[in-house]
């Protein structure tokens, strides 16, 4: 139970359905921003923790709080400050749901004698034939969180539901309000709940990463600026590149050996192709080449493509048209329809 209204409802659905429900939150991080400007953005904090106890107690259900704060640091935190580090734009929610949402507090719930694990997420899961699963896209194609959990096993959706995922959002919202739970109305989360200020470059300083000046150039070698460090730039960013050139410029590429940010117009970031490793399968390919759609970011449509499988590892995928700003650090997440096949980690 993040203290938000999907994670609250699937609880309240679940007691109304007869299961026995136990509610549990994670402390995952110690506060950063005291202004409740930047909480109202975040999950996770200890307002939401407070949030998820009342809404325990007023469906009637036993809650309990798990501190993780060590565990998060090791698993999310420091990987998001490597990946930056290292020139990729890492995404620390997939990391967070396969290493800990799925993986230890899993395991705690098993501990405890737990037959399941209930999320709040908008995805869908449904046993296809004995012992196998499928993972579908959320019905509500505005809150679908499919991208987030591509890293999932069959042992894993074996132990897991999602009570929300059928519905849509305002769904959601009606059945909180009667059940008279008081986040029904509640802001849903937007940053990243560690950075609650938003200021990435400002965290990523702060713990370590340094701000090392160099040039911003073109794809040709030519100076066009200067930058304070190749972490406060994203591929595809435009604004806030303090350049002034003759068209708009967008961040291409970050070339951490040289320390340069590369950009170039929006029309040389089209890209045919992209290669993936560390990849997981919920489906495992039948062979070394099959047809599907690939999403490269979480709101980003997926694409269709011809996925080429190397090894267990690694896969390429072929883009029928070419998509803007493939970035190295994000997922690349396969479908076919509205199934989630795996997918993997963008390197090139």
């Amino acid at each position: 139970m993040s203290g938000g209204v999907d994670s609250s409802v699937s609880a309240a659905l679940l007691k109304e359905q007869g299961y026995e429900v136990t509610g549990v939150s994670l402390q995952l991080y110690d506060p950063i921003a005291k202004d409740a400007s930047c909480r109202s953005k975040t999950c996770c904090s200890l307002d939401d923790v407070l949030d998820a106890g009342r809404v325990a107690k007023k469906i009637g259900i036993p809650f309990e709080v798990i501190d993780m704060r060590a565990e998060f640091k090791q698993l999310v935190i420091d990987y998001f400050i490597s990946e930056y580090a290292a020139g990729r734009t890492p995404n620390p929610c997939i990391r967070c749901n396969e290493r800990i949402k799925f993986d230890l507090l899993l395991k705690k719930a098993e501990e405890r004698g737990a037959g399941l694990l209930a999320t709040g997420h908008y995805v869908q899961s449904f046993e296809s034939a004995p012992g196998q699963y499928q993972l579908k896209m959320g019905t509500d194609p505005t809150k679908d969180q499919s991208y987030f959990l591509f890293t999932l096993t069959q042992q894993q959706l074996s132990q897991i539901i999602f009570p929300v995922g059928a519905l849509t959002k305002s769904r959601v919202r009606q059945l909180a309000t009667s059940f008279a739970l008081p986040v029904a109305q509640k802001h849903e989360s937007q940053e990243i709940c560690f950075i609650p200020d938003n200021d990435y470059a400002g965290f990523l300083e702060r713990n370590g990463v340094p701000s090392l000046p160099g040039n911003i150039v073109l794809s040709d070698g030519t100076v066009v600026g200067t930058h304070q460090g190749t972490h406060r730039y994203t591929i595809g960013q435009r604004k806030g590149l303090g350049v002034a050139w003759e068209y708009p410029l967008h961040v291409q590429s970050l070339d951490i050996i040289h320390n340069r940010v590369v950009v170039a117009a929006v029309s040389e970031l089209r890209c045919s192709n992209l290669c993936a490793d560390k990849a997981t399968w919920i489906e495992p390919p039948a062979g070394s080449e099959f047809r599907a759609t690939c999403r490269i970011r979480y709101r980003h449509t997926p694409a269709p493509c011809t996925v080429v499988i190397h090894s267990d590892q690694q896969f390429e995928v072929h883009f029928d048209e070419p998509q803007t700003s493939v970035t190295p650090g994000q997922a690349a997440v396969l479908y076919q329809g509205d199934r989630v096949l795996g997918g993997g980690w963008i390197n090139s």
